[in-house]
């Protein structure tokens, strides 16, 4: 019965955004698909995000910029999810996704401009590229994981609860790699590290969670 309602009231908008999630699968693959299989399976690579800091490509190409779309419209489609489920008054429709949809958005973008604008007024662009590629890279190959199991809890057997548990241990995966792979930047500048995580990280998801309620 629960299934079957969530096919009632949901298929009709999540399966556009599917279809649009796949269709910059597709041209992504067709840009470059070893790229694409690279930033997939990212978390399990280190060696392609090494290549990718010494390729030194610019983040606004096409590829880049659509990988970007993705991940935020799959984080988006997650969170307003979570946010449905656990909290009372905040339906799981089209207009709930795209509010917070604008609120990724925004918190990715004004993020990443902030970060770029500090590593050039510090010089410091060199020293942190591997700390922000691997950053994004994880976040890439987290949401292609995400998607999988959305659609698994939509349309297939999974409960709210597994949905939920899985999720926040990708969320835990994601942010141990990337330490793991970053600890000795981080422990050899532990207290600006800190500053940044409460400054750029911490603070901006605060926000965006008070907007979204």
């Amino acid at each position: 019965m629960q299934a079957l309602e969530k096919i009632v009231t949901n298929t009709n908008w999540i399966s556009i955004i599917l279809v649009f999630l796949f269709a910059i699968i597709a041209v992504l693959k067709i840009i470059d698909a070893d790229k694409l299989k690279g930033y997939a399976f990212a978390l399990f690579n280190w060696g392609f995000l090494e290549d990718e800091v010494e390729e030194d490509t610019s983040f606004f190409t096409s590829f880049y910029s659509l990988l970007f779309v993705f991940s935020a419209t799959v984080l988006a489609l997650v969170i307003s999810l979570l946010v449905s489920e656990t909290i009372k008054g905040f339906p799981f429709s089209l207009s709930s996704f795209f509010l917070v949809l604008g609120i990724v958005f925004s918190y990715f973008i004004i993020k990443s401009l902030l970060e770029i604008g500090i590593t050039r007024l510090f010089f410091i662009k060199k020293q942190v590229r591997f700390y922000v590629i691997s950053k994004f890279g994880y976040l890439y190959a987290l949401s292609f994981f995400l998607l999988i199991f959305f659609i698994l809890f939509q349309f297939g057997p999974l409960n709210f609860p597994f949905f939920i548990t899985v999720t926040l241990a990708f969320f835990f995966f994601n942010f141990v790699f990337h330490m793991a792979n970053n600890k000795k930047l981080i422990f050899s500048k532990l207290f600006y590290f800190i500053l940044y995580l409460c400054a750029f990280e911490i603070a901006p998801l605060l926000i965006m969670f008070k907007l979204m309620l």
